[in-house]
Formats: C-alpha cells, sequence, structure tokens
C-alpha cells in the first residue's frame, strides 16, 4: 500500500529524489516568477514609499506598457507613468501596500490596499480633502521579464464615494 501511495504521489509532484528535467523547468519557472514579483514590487515600493515616479522606467517596464482602463488602454511608458502619477499628485500621504502576489508563467496577480488623504488634483478632480481606503486586485502580464500590461480592478464606486463624489 505504501508503495502505491509512494508512486501515486511521485505521478502527480512529477519529481523524484534526482531532479528530472521536468523538475528543472518547474524550478526555473518558479524562480523567473519569483524574480518578477521582486521585480515588480521594488519598482512600486520605491513609487509609493519614496514618490520616485522616476521607478516606473524601462529597467522594469516594457517600453510599450499598456494600462488596461474602461475608458481605454493608455500604452507606452511615459503615459503610463503619467497615469499613474495622479495617485502622487492628489494623495500627498499615499500609503500603497502589497497584500498578496503571486504568479504563473508570465501572469502575476496582486492584492493591494491604498490610503491616503486626496488633498491635490487627480485625474482632473480636485482635492476633497477626504480619506480614502481602497482594497484592489491587479493582473499583470510580463514580456522578457518587464511588465507589459496592467489592468487594476477595485470598487470605483465606494472609491468616488470616499471622496465626497457620490452619495
Amino acid at each position: 500500500m505504501k508503495k502505491i501511495i509512494l508512486i501515486i504521489i511521485l505521478t502527480f509532484t512529477g519529481c523524484n529524489q534526482s531532479p528530472s528535467e521536468k523538475c528543472k523547468s518547474i524550478e526555473i519557472a518558479n524562480a523567473q516568477i519569483e524574480k518578477n514579483i521582486k521585480t515588480y514590487k521594488t519598482a512600486w515600493n520605491m513609487f509609493f514609499d519614496n514618490r520616485e515616479s522616476g521607478a516606473l522606467n524601462t529597467e522594469s517596464f516594457d517600453e510599450q506598457v499598456t494600462v488596461v482602463t474602461a475608458s481605454g488602454n493608455i500604452t507606452g511608458i511615459d503615459a503610463f507613468r503619467d497615469y499613474y502619477n495622479n495617485y502622487l499628485t492628489g494623495f500627498s500621504d499615499a500609503e500603497f501596500t502589497f497584500v498578496d502576489t503571486f504568479g504563473q508563467g508570465d501572469k502575476m496577480v496582486k492584492h493591494w490596499n491604498f490610503k491616503g488623504t486626496h488633498d491635490g488634483e487627480m485625474f482632473g478632480i480636485p482635492a476633497t480633502n477626504n480619506k480614502v481606503d481602497i482594497n484592489g486586485t491587479t493582473l499583470v502580464l510580463f514580456k522578457d521579464g518587464k511588465v507589459f500590461q496592467e489592468q487594476d480592478f477595485f470598487d470605483n464606486h465606494s472609491f468616488l464615494t470616499q471622496l465626497g463624489l457620490l452619495e
């Protein structure tokens, strides 16, 4: 019975004591995912924690990086940086937290929290001086080890309500 269980375990994991080519491939893929996550977190932490918009650069992001939005895609590193700079100019005390990140292949999912006081213009919206605290998720696509596309999902109604723009 023990032999059958061991065979089943080895069959489903695909690995045994001496690493097979399949195991090496899995290890390489996992290492790339971890590298992608580290690259991503480093850039965004520099952006929000140090308020360094230059952290969104072609070292970590593809020249043609795209933000997928409901009102149309924003493509190119400069447009990408300008888009996200709205959060720095709109919230002088912006706090961005990675709640969780995980990936598979060239894709990553980021669960995040954003807090701050809306004390500056953001996306053309004048300061409301209201505090916001929202959670969201971002789907990230990598290409050649760089961020190629992002799509953010969050409760925009709650965000606008917290800003005092909706009831």
